[in-house]
This record gives structure tokens, C-alpha cells and sequence, in this order.
């Protein structure tokens, strides 16, 4: 059973006027309580972990770690925390995992501070919300990079060498290689590192 009084939640966000901004209108009405603000993914973190609030509000891209780490890291010590992320590009490969993580609610940060109101009330309840404008930018796979390319960059992400990348993917250590720079030329990057960076980044993995 929910307890009764105020939405607690924790705003999430690096731009600091938005996120003071939203946190006033949100507790306008009394129904939600900001009980602490966090400017970067591991303030998020902290804060999530110490208060325990009824609902995370964060923003997909924070430095530091972004969103989707900093909620990775909160539901592998608090599984049940409920989550409403905050984006300006929404993306497929980002959609999936935030689903996967067990993200509820997903909105543009464009939208009205009422609407997001509305969604942290569907998100205390345990329901999902996807923004539409979210789910239709989300299913645009722009990834430039194949399957097996996305493969052994999410094994280099991992740490694995070359050899240790063709032993578990069942590859020839030239194949990796291909793919690795492949993968590098695509992503622009002088290193396999780099592209695996940029290919997390930009929600192609």
C-alpha cells in the first residue's frame, strides 16, 4: 500500500536552472516533495541510495556517469526504485536498455512541467509511460555499425583483448581486427576504446 502524503522524488539533471525551475513547479500543488537534487550521475547515485525517494527523476545525459549507469548502479542495490528519465534524444539502443534496467517512465525534457507531474504520478503507481514523441524518435536505428561490429565492441567495453574477444565470440583474431577497424572508421575514433566509448554514447550498443 502507498503511504499517504506527497510524492517524495530526487531531480536528477546537470542544467541547474531547468532542474531549480522544474523543482519549483513540480511541489506547486503540495502532491510532490523534491527531497534532495543531484547536478551529475554520481550525485544521483549518493542521494538516491541515502533518501530512498518514491521516484527518481534523472536526465539521460549528465557528466560524470550518465543516467543509464547512475540507474544501473541504484536498481543492483535497490531493484525496486521507480525511475522516470529525462531526454533530449531519445535513441533506440538507449530506449531498450533503459527498459531493460527497469526505467517506468521515459519524456523529452521539452515537455510541459505539468505533463511530467502527471508521468511522476504514473510512476509512483508502478505504471509505464512512454512520451510518444520519445518512442517515435527511439525507433530510428541510426547505428551505422553491423551486429557483428557492435559485438566486439561491447566485448572491448568489457576489457577483453583481441584473442579473448575472438575466443568468446568464436572469431579468428583477424576477423576481431576487421571489425575493430571497421568499427573505428565508422565511429571516427583512433582507437577501439574510442569507439567503443562513442558507440555506448550515442546508444548504438
Amino acid at each position: 500500500m502507498k503511504k499517504a502524503g506527497p510524492i517524495r522524488i530526487i531531480l536528477a539533471d546537470d542544467e541547474h536552472l531547468l532542474r531549480t525551475a522544474l523543482s519549483a513547479v513540480l511541489t506547486l500543488d503540495g502532491t510532490i516533495s523534491v527531497v534532495a537534487q543531484a547536478e551529475n550521475g554520481r550525485e544521483a547515485v549518493t542521494a538516491t541510495l541515502e533518501h530512498l525517494p518514491d521516484v527518481l527523476v534523472i536526465d539521460l545525459e549528465m557528466p560524470e556517469m550518465d543516467g543509464l549507469d547512475a540507474v544501473e548502479s541504484i536498481m543492483s542495490k535497490n531493484a525496486g526504485q521507480r525511475v522516470l528519465m529525462l531526454t533530449r534524444h531519445a535513441r533506440q539502443g538507449v530506449l531498450r536498455r533503459a527498459l531493460k534496467l527497469g526505467v517506468l517512465g521515459f519524456m523529452s525534457k521539452s515537455s510541459d512541467p505539468e505533463e511530467i507531474a502527471e508521468v511522476i504520478r504514473k510512476v509512483n503507481n508502478g505504471d509505464r509511460w512512454i512520451a510518444h514523441d520519445v518512442f517515435e524518435a527511439s525507433v530510428v536505428d541510426d547505428s551505422p555499425l553491423t551486429a557483428r561490429e557492435a559485438d566486439v565492441l561491447r566485448e572491448t567495453r568489457e576489457g577483453y583483448s583481441v584473442k579473448d574477444i575472438a575466443r568468446r565470440l568464436h572469431l579468428a583474431s583477424g576477423t576481431v581486427r576487421n571489425y575493430l577497424s571497421d568499427a573505428t572508421q565508422k565511429t571516427a575514433t583512433p582507437t577501439r576504446h574510442d569507439a567503443a566509448r562513442v558507440a555506448r554514447d550515442r546508444g548504438w550498443l
